[in-house]
């Protein structure tokens, strides 16, 4: 159910479900794709889930606006800083705890919301600290399913990374009028690093944050000319799955006593 769609005196009839607030970006995602890709593949995601879930889940409209400072030298990207991003999810957060939520889930679909999104979820949990039965929690989509993801056959790559195979093949199912096959290319360079992957954070043993202009000289990522329906159809099946089962999850946690 839209959270938007009710009034306020509906608002705490609600409050004991699960809330979700859908993360995404406006941003630049290669030569073939759109500026919003994360938040329209996001928004996908977040419409099967809603009708799995039915009214065991309350969702907010996507937040479009993400923490995109390291696609800014590719015109059409806009972003907010690191701090800024933290600071208004934690009003989100707070505004949402206002209202009498105990289980909020920010549900991300754009990596570069992770670092602060996770500031502001241990900003939040820690100011309301003896509220034991406060869970704030965040997930990506993209790490949610990672298991199922690399399960899945006939894919060149076996994680998302930007406006590669898997996003292109998931726009491709969503809004093909929207790319431009005949422009997807993507930076694809063997790094030899027993530590660093320039291409995923899941391959690295260490943290690297470097502007995306060092890395990709078209925005893209691997082998966006392999998209196709049949795979982002997939995709979003088992992107949809583990959301589902996260939510229902969350729904049943208890307060942990360490006592």
């Amino acid at each position: 159910m839209q959270y938007g769609d009710r009034n306020w005196t509906q608002i705490p009839d609600l409050a004991s479900n699960v809330v979700v607030v859908p993360l995404g970006s406006l941003e630049q995602h290669g030569h073939h794709l759109p500026l919003l890709t994360d938040s329209m593949i996001g928004a996908e995601i977040v419409r099967r889930a809603e009708e799995a879930l039915g009214d065991q889940a309350v969702f907010l409209p996507m937040l479009w606006l993400g923490a995109s400072d390291h696609h800014r030298r590719f015109p059409g990207t806009i972003s907010v800083s690191q701090n800024t991003y933290t600071q208004m999810l934690v009003d989100i957060l707070e505004s949402l705890i206002g209202s009498g939520f105990k289980r909020i889930f920010l549900l991300n679909s754009h990596g570069g919301n992770a670092m602060p999104g996770t500031a502001a979820v241990y900003e939040v949990q820690m100011r309301h600290r003896n509220e034991r039965d406060l869970w704030l929690v965040l997930g990506t989509w993209f790490a949610l399913a990672a298991p199922q993801i690399a399960a899945l056959g006939g894919l060149e790559q076996k994680y998302v990374t930007h406006a590669s195979e898997l996003e292109t093949s998931m726009m491709l199912g969503l809004r093909p009028e929207l790319v431009r096959r005949e422009a997807a290319r993507g930076a694809n360079f063997p790094f030899r690093s027993a530590f660093y992957s320039p291409y995923s954070s899941r391959s690295s043993r260490v943290t690297v944050r470097r502007p995306f202009e060092h890395l990709s000289v078209t925005g893209a990522y691997g082998h966006p000319e392999l998209g196709t329906t049949e795979k982002g159809e997939a995709l979003f099946t088992v992107a949809v799955n583990e959301v589902v089962a996260c939510v229902q999850e969350i729904a049943t946690w208890e307060t942990i006593d360490p006592h």
